[in-house]
């Protein structure tokens, strides 16, 4: 399994339709989990994210899948715009030290 993280940062002003956008993607149905959060920022060393979109995948053919499913593109087309910064990262659950692991 792939678990598929992306945190942005957001204007203010911004959010509602930042968050709006990035809900298209729960409509594609290549993952098995795939959520989207505001931040708590309750962490002490909150570097300003705040929204998160977290999603799990059955493989890279299934990730990929997701990336070219025309809602991902309108996604893209309404939140690139008004978001700040994107930090995104891609892991093999089965490669993953810890407990749950």
């Amino acid at each position: 399994m792939i678990r598929h993280i992306v945190f942005f940062t957001v204007r203010p002003e911004n959010l509602d339709a930042v968050r709006d956008g990035l809900s298209i993607l729960t409509g594609i149905p290549h993952a098995s989990r795939l959520e989207i959060g505001t931040n708590l920022r309750r962490d002490r060393f909150d570097q300003g994210i705040d929204l998160i979109v977290y999603g799990e995948f059955e493989d890279e053919t299934a990730l990929a899948a997701y990336h070219a499913h025309p809602l991902y593109e309108e996604s893209i087309r309404r939140v690139k715009p008004l978001r700040e910064e994107r930090y995104a990262a891609d892991y093999r659950v089965e490669e993953a030290v810890g407990l749950g692991a």
